[in-house]
């Protein structure tokens, strides 16, 4: 079974922003590298969405909803609905989940 995939508004938003940071402190080239990188590892997820796991952050808070795949060092924030996959965040794994969960809750 083939899922559908989509991108939040805050997912795409994490793309830009990733991929406008390292045009700019390293090169484009690199920047577009990893913007492939990225789109073709949430493509993955049209025919094994299972295969990621609950985020640690999110397992001690029991929110159980949300998968994570990862294409170091990049974590991709997901959730299953029915044949339809929402990728909800693309976030540096360096960063904290919860710190960046919070800031997007208080964004306008």
């Amino acid at each position: 079974m083939r899922y559908q995939i989509y991108l939040s508004a805050d997912a795409e938003r994490d793309i830009f922003d990733i991929w406008n940071y390292v045009a700019r402190t390293d090169s484009q080239q690199k920047a577009d590298y990893l913007l492939q990188n990225l789109q073709a590892t949430c493509l993955t997820l049209e025919e094994f969405p299972d295969r990621g796991h609950v985020p640690p952050e999110l397992e001690r808070i029991h929110v159980r909803e949300y998968r994570e795949i990862h294409w170091k060092p990049y974590r991709i924030v997901y959730r299953i609905q029915e044949d339809r996959v929402f990728v909800h965040c693309i976030l540096d794994g360096r960063r904290n989940l919860q710190e960046l969960l919070i800031e997007r809750s208080l964004r306008p």
